[in-house]
């Protein structure tokens, strides 16, 4: 029986629902008006935009949000390769703030970057303009690039058209943007990862667990194992920093509870357009019982390849097909890579029906081969528990390897590890042997109470999927799936190398690049225009790392040599304890970010400047080398 008070509580929850379908850009809402077809979305060449602080209903739930024209998530914003775009963005909050385009190609002083090429930010009650020329298509995305605004909500899909046919065919698309949203204050959040880094794990083992591992292991082991952890400061449990303890997950700005939907007739092929735009979450994303054809990553087109399950780092990107024939409804999961929390959708050819939620899979936990102090293990899988004593023997020597005194012995030490040409000798293969395993690493940079652990033995684990996915049943993809549909722009062997090191201390929220955070630094990572140089990531903490150039893609090298259809991105997820390359061409002159996209990592300093200088300056200081080995010759 429908009484007055029942029917003012489903007035208000309608009312509610309401209220949130409106704050949401078209694409972005829920049933049959976020259909691509015919609905607005911001197209052309010139665009206004206006950050301001507005309402947000996540789940039903008030919060408050920094918007875009007064949307969450900022409106699509719909472009055409070969076109020249203008955009206006006028800064409605009480402090400064930017848009960064992310993946797009363009001048540095549009990049969108305070502090950079000459752009301060956009100051409170002012505008700003981009101007820039389309060179690229693709699903790209923006957001703000001051403060922990991107958290709050800023940030917003791109779709560039093709200026040719797009090889990509399907019937019907949707822009799938995941994000992770916080009813806390994130300066509030940062703070307490700055105090407690453990604030918002609460996966962490239990005294239950440990008597499990000791009937498994035996106590002895089991004792030894919890003791190493602790002298390492670290938690096996220790894969996310911030999670479902704080977090809603979100699909298109639609928590679990509202469950977003998407309409399809059955046999149509759907294009999804996956854009993470999460401030740290790393997702798991699958549509149980339905195959995806990935057909683009990071915006650039790849050989299809078709698995069931992919992990995406915060800022990437993937475009898939799905193809569903039945006349059923399909899930759409996004599990956060610890399993703490997940951001659901569906798709389904009408309103109404339901598709089973999956439960959450239990949480991974990382070994002693994310810490690369195994040994003999292939890619694919987790070390196993047996080999303990030999670890706590690897760990101890890893300690020695930490002495200062050991490092300065090194012959090749130099500022950012920088190598001498590797031309005609592929030292990332030397390194990175067949079998996953590398030789002993060297660590050429500053340690100190910043750099807590570091690679001993890194590996490649491009062939491997991403963290916690080692086991399943079904096809994961790898960076090693991937490649470009098309040759590379740049098929040249890299003249030079260079390494950097991931490091970090988790206790106590430091993250840098080589040991220095991002305000020690005094000199930028110089690239010289029109060089093509390998970068290569070591990875010395126990977390994964997605990491982003600006300006530039760079080629994921795998180990097949010569291989011209490198997959091309502009984020790559650095797992922990792995050793990656990817070669770089320098044709951006300009200074550009170089950073972590876990945003508190950047905020705390994982985070760097490269410079391209011209190629005038590089041919002046060769010139001036020259002059310099001329006048030791003649001295001597």
């Amino acid at each position: 029986m429908l009484n007055r008070r029942r029917f003012l509580n489903g007035a208000a929850v309608l009312g509610s629902a309401a209220a949130a379908q409106l704050q949401l850009p078209a694409w972005a809402r829920t049933g049959a008006a976020n259909n691509m077809y015919g609905i607005s979305a911001l197209s052309g060449t010139e665009f206004h935009l206006r950050a301001d602080r507005s309402k947000s209903i996540i789940d039903g739930k008030s919060g408050r949000a920094i918007t875009i024209n007064g949307q969450l998530p900022a409106p699509l914003l719909r472009w055409r390769e070969g076109d020249d775009v203008t955009l206006h963005l006028s800064n409605g909050l009480d402090e400064d703030t930017s848009i960064h385009w992310h993946g797009i190609l363009l001048p540095p002083e549009m990049d969108g970057v305070p502090g950079l090429s000459g752009f301060a930010g956009v100051k409170p009650g002012e505008t700003f303009t981009y101007r820039f020329p389309l060179k690229q298509a693709g699903t790209y995305w923006y957001h703000s690039h001051s403060g922990l605004q991107e958290q709050s909500g800023h940030y917003g899909p791109i779709i560039i058209e093709p200026k040719d046919a797009d090889p990509v065919q399907y019937d019907r698309e949707y822009v799938i943007v995941l994000s992770d949203w916080t009813f806390e204050n994130p300066n509030r959040l940062f703070a307490k990862l700055k105090k407690h880094s453990e604030n918002y794990n609460f996966q962490k083992r239990t005294l239950v667990d440990f008597f499990r591992d000791a009937g498994n292991d035996g106590f002895g082991d089991a004792l030894s194992e919890r003791a190493m952890w602790g002298r390492m400061r670290m938690d096996p449990a220790d894969i996310a920093d911030v999670t479902g303890a704080t977090y809603t997950y979100l699909i298109n700005g639609h928590g679990p509870g509202d469950n977003w939907t998407g309409l399809f007739s059955p046999g149509e092929r759907v294009r999804l357009r996956i854009i993470n735009a999460s401030a740290m979450t790393i997702f798991n994303f699958r549509l149980p019982e339905l195959p995806m054809s990935v057909v683009q990553a990071d915006g650039l087109n790849v050989k299809p390849v078709e698995t069931d399950e992919l992990q995406i780092g915060v800022a990437e990107t993937y475009d898939v097909i799905v193809h569903p024939h039945q006349d059923k409804a399909f899930t759409i999961m996004a599990e956060s890579i610890d399993r703490s929390g997940y951001a659901r959708a569906i798709l389904t050819p009408r309103m109404g029906m339901v598709a089973a939620v999956p439960p959450l899979r239990e949480r991974p936990t990382l070994t002693m081969r994310d810490m690369a102090m195994s040994h003999g293990s292939h890619g694919g899988g987790h070390e196993p528990e047996a080999s303990m004593h030999e670890q706590h023997a690897r760990m101890d020597h890893s300690g020695h390897n930490m002495n200062t005194d050991d490092r300065a012995t090194s012959s090749s030490a130099s500022p950012h590890g920088d190598h001498n040409s590797i031309s005609g000798h592929d030292k990332h293969d030397s390194a990175n042997m067949t079998g996953g395993m590398s030789a002993a690493q060297e660590h050429n940079h500053p340690t100190g109470p910043g750099v807590v652990g570091l690679a001993e033995t890194p590996s490649d684990r491009l062939n491997e999927p991403g963290l916690g996915l080692e086991n399943q049943p079904h096809r994961v993809l790898t960076y090693a799936d991937l490649s470009a549909l098309d040759m590379n722009p740049d098929m040249h062997d890299p003249e030079r190398e260079l390494e950097l090191h991931l490091t970090g201390n988790m206790e106590r929220y430091m993250w840098s690049f080589d040991g220095k955070k991002f305000s020690e630094v005094e000199d930028a990572i110089t690239f010289h225009e029109g060089e093509r140089l390998r970068l290569t990531l070591v990875n010395d903490t126990m977390m994964s790392h997605p990491i982003h150039l600006h300006g530039m893609f760079f080629d994921v090298v795998k180990q097949a040599h010569h291989d011209h259809t490198k997959a091309r991105k502009h984020t790559i997820i650095v797992k922990p304890g792995e050793k990656l390359s990817v070669d770089v061409t320098a044709d951006a002159v300009g200074d550009w970010a170089f950073h972590c996209h876990l945003l508190y990592h950047m905020m705390a300093g994982m985070m760097q400047v490269v410079s391209v200088k011209p190629r005038a300056h590089h041919q002046d200081h060769q010139m001036d080398h020259s002059g310099h080995e001329m006048h030791q010759d003649s001295a001597s």
